[in-house]
């Protein structure tokens, strides 16, 4: 190898400066570490961050598969339930696209962080900020009024019932309880319900035998359906029966029955204001959630009623569902 000796002259070799020096100020140099640094960060803030469509396109795009939708039907069952229609499943998937996207939306406002509670409850947390508070006006009244027109059958005011009761049990005498109480009303009729001999006639009964203004509810809830259906319609004033409930057989006394109406406006006024907002905070809420559900795209399997009939809920299943986000 031939080599060549480095002069004053040679290109690129000052006269007195070695060439390493000149590489080691050159290094040295400020604005080259500035150069080299700020290329790294663009290039790694570009390879970590998605593009703008690509990051739109993966928040606003929601999939459940047909597994995800056999789940929520399998959480259905995990609640004792018998198993699902197919207007009750798309019910189920209804409610987790609805909760998805106040989640996301929620996260979109930051209200995920800081705060573990918060993480947890983000999708309730969206569900009352799509009621917006601020936008109810105070109603009038002739909007009121108006409202309670188009609503009165919710006010509707039950019948009520006042009435005595003697009772023949079922335990004591058997399939012959309905002809015991038969025969006893031929002994009552025409009597008095104060009378202490009427007192004496009919088994002891574990509640009451004398009840004032009972609803339908009531009754229903304590002597049955069958009961409370033909309580009102019986003719106050004498002894009535054998009406059957779930304990036995009655002979019943109808003091007096008040027949279910519709109160006029003035009578539930305070009630039709809290029916109106009530109201009102559904029609926002719904708007809200319309709006922002307008700005999803939703991806779900055909849902059929077959699909559900051989479902099981395996051991130790958790009711969380996840949806998939593409």
């Amino acid at each position: 190898m031939k080599l060549f000796p480095i002069t004053p002259e040679t290109p690129g070799v000052r006269a007195g400066v070695e060439p390493k020096s000149r590489w080691r100020r050159a290094i040295g140099e400020p604005l080259l570490h500035f150069l080299v640094v700020g290329g790294f960060l663009f290039g790694a803030y570009h390879l970590l961050t998605p593009s703008q469509g690509e990051g739109e396109a993966n928040t606003n795009r929601i999939v459940l598969t047909k597994d995800d939708v056999r789940q929520l039907a399998i959480s259905w069952l995990a609640q004792g339930r018998s198993s699902p229609t197919a207007e009750q499943v798309r019910g189920l998937v209804d409610q987790k696209v609805t909760q998805e996207i106040l989640l996301r939306e929620a996260v979109a406002l930051g209200l995920d962080r800081d705060d573990e509670v918060v993480k947890r409850r983000l999708a309730q947390k969206m569900d009352f900020l799509a009621t917006d508070v601020a936008s109810l006006q105070e109603p009038t009244d002739a909007e009121l009024k108006a409202w309670f027109d188009k609503n009165s059958e919710t006010f509707a005011l039950p019948a009520h019932a006042t009435f005595r009761h003697l009772y023949f049990a079922m335990d004591r005498h058997g399939k012959e309880t309905k002809e015991v109480a038969a025969a006893a009303l031929a002994l009552v009729e025409g009597k008095s319900p104060d009378s202490s001999e009427v007192a004496a006639i009919g088994d002891p009964f574990m509640f009451q035998n004398h009840y004032g203004d009972a609803t339908p509810d009531q009754m229903s809830k304590e002597f049955g359906p069958e009961f409370s259906n033909e309580l009102f319609q019986l003719t106050p004033g004498k002894w009535v029966g054998p009406v059957k409930s779930g304990y036995g057989w009655h002979l019943v006394w109808i003091d007096a029955i008040e027949p279910g109406r519709i109160p006029i406006y003035a009578e539930v006024m305070p009630n039709v204001k809290a029916g109106w907002i009530d109201d009102k905070y559904r029609e926002i809420k719904a708007t809200a959630l319309e709006e922002m559900r307008s700005r999803y795209s939703v991806i779900v399997p055909p849902i059929e009623a077959a699909d559900f009939q051989d479902l099981q809920v395996p051991p130790g299943f958790n009711l969380g569902l996840e949806v998939s986000a593409q």
